[in-house]
């Protein structure tokens, strides 16, 4: 094959009006070369074979079109990989190497998912300012409180300022999912007017043709409530949402790379917050030479759909308490009232928090926990059963690590461990459920303050507080007001002070 040099030197020959004949014969090649060459007008050398041999994989073509055709049409997670389609080929009797039916699989994919050859075409988007947000997922991993730790990223951003908000989160439950959207619009200062998503189970129960979908209740409900329209992408169709598509890659790179120490979830939060927006401020906007992604983002923000009241995302589950008051919730255990034990009760999961109810009523709240296996007791709740089981006092899981109020505590600790101390604090903490535990708390001090701390004058002085006299105040009538009101001035007393005194000197 010529290079570029002598092409270059074949043509000027024939330009400066030398035969094809003789500068074959001067460059020592064939005049056919020569002939080619200055007719097609390149500059360089191209060769294309005209037809790939198979000498092995021939005969297994059709075979290998088949499966081909048949791996397009299954979802894109169960797609057969090249190794698997060769290994295919040699259950078939396939000798041939692997490499032979990569380039061809990888050519017929092209050739099949471009429409014959055409390449893919995309059209630029435009999106008017609080028009549309995009939101996505992603996996990362963090250093947490010294463990590695993996940890769910919500990634939201404004179509239009290109403007990212980032949170982790344990999970990518639907409650992280209405968290991430309430703390973002909070963080933008409004929503936008309409949200593109991707097909994921915590908004969307069913997919139809085209861009027909089922979302879910609740996840139609926070759309609702912040005024947003849904949209769904087609399936495997990332590029439907390539901002925030392209934000995943750019956010692992810039804050999660290399990996992150932090002490907490919420620290860690609070960090990404901030870094937000010091990369919005440095950063140029892609469509406004000359502003950055913040400036942008500052004249869209009055554009916003306001929200004015919070939505209350969490996601509900219908179980049951245990007779131990109970209730089992992703892989731990929560505390109830016990008027609860043995009932159905229904469970509201929110971000960080669990609130479970029995026909409507509160009648636990906990912190939530991540993890498993942990049991999160809350000794309020088991009061009730004291009356009945006072001895629990001593071994019931749920008081052995119960920090009490001072007072209590010192009560607890003047009654002593005998089975009648039981007894008397039983009954002091079954005033807690009515009074309340700062009152009991306060009663306790009282007793402890006379020198005594036993049932009866614990109790006694927790009625004194709830049925103290009320002072009534007295509204003087109108008849009765003094024309001259009295004035408060001490200085009179000591002036009559001083006088009495010279009178009785001069007696």
């Amino acid at each position: 094959m010529l290079t570029v040099d002598t092409i270059a030197r074949v043509r000027r020959e024939e330009a400066r009006g030398k035969s094809r004949r003789a500068i074959a014969r001067d460059l020592r090649m064939s005049r056919e070369t020569v002939k080619k060459h200055l007719e097609s007008g390149e500059t360089e050398a191209k060769y294309t074979r005209q037809k790939q041999p198979y000498p092995r994989l021939g005969e297994f073509l059709p075979t290998l079109e088949e499966l081909l055709k048949e791996n397009e049409g299954r979802g894109r997670r169960d797609r057969l990989d090249h190794k698997k389609l060769f290994q295919a080929l040699v259950v078939q009797g396939y000798r041939g190497g692997y490499d032979a039916v990569r380039r061809y699989a990888k050519r017929w994919q092209e050739e099949h998912r471009r429409g014959g050859g055409v390449a893919d075409a995309f059209v630029p988007l435009i999106f008017a300012p609080g028009e549309a947000y995009q939101f996505d997922w992603s996996e990362e991993q963090v250093v947490l409180n010294g463990v590695s730790t993996k940890v769910q990223v919500a990634h939201m951003r404004l179509s239009h300022s290109r403007m990212p908000f980032v949170r982790a989160y344990p999970r990518q439950t639907q409650e992280m999912l209405f968290d991430a959207h309430a703390r973002a619009f909070r963080f933008f200062g409004g929503a936008c007017t309409r949200g593109i998503y991707d097909n994921m189970k915590t908004a969307v129960d069913a997919v139809f043709v085209g861009k027909e979908r089922k979302f879910n209740r609740r996840f139609s409900q926070m759309c609702s409530h912040f005024l947003v329209e849904p949209s769904a992408c087609s399936p495997a169709a990332g590029w439907e949402k390539g901002q925030v598509e392209n934000q995943v890659g750019t956010m692992r790179t810039t804050l999660f790379t290399p990996r992150r120490k932090v002490a907490s979830l919420e620290d860690l939060n609070n960090r990404l917050k901030e870094e937000c927006v010091t990369w919005a401020q440095s950063r140029p906007h892609p469509e406004q030479p000359g502003k950055t992604i913040w400036d942008v983002f500052e004249a869209e923000r009055p554009l916003l759909v306001p929200v004015s009241t919070a939505f209350d995302g969490f996601r509900e589950v219908s179980t049951s308490a245990s007779r131990q008051c109970l209730v089992r919730f992703d892989r731990n255990k929560y505390s109830v009232d016990a008027k609860a034990a043995g009932k159905a009760v229904q469970l509201r999961a929110y971000a960080e928090k669990i609130v479970i109810r029995l026909d409507g009523e509160i009648v636990a709240t906990h912190a939530r926990r991540f993890g498993r296996d942990r049991t999160v007791y809350e000794p309020l709740h088991y009061i009730p059963i004291l009356a009945r089981k006072p001895g629990a006092l001593r071994n019931g899981a749920p008081f052995r690590e119960w920090k009490m109020p001072e007072g209590l505590n010192k009560v607890r600790n003047r009654l002593g461990r005998t089975d009648d101390a039981d007894r008397q604090f039983a009954r002091i903490l079954a005033a807690i459920p009515d009074a309340g535990l700062e009152a009991v708390d306060e009663a306790c001090r009282q007793a402890l303050h006379h020198g005594v701390c036993s049932q009866d004058m614990v109790l006694s002085f927790l009625y004194r507080q709830d049925n103290a006299p009320a002072v009534e105040v007295i509204q003087t009538p109108a008849a009765l007001e003094l024309a001259v009101p009295p004035e408060a001035n001490c200085a009179r007393y000591d002036s009559l002070c001083a006088v009495a005194g010279g009178r009785h000197g001069t007696r």
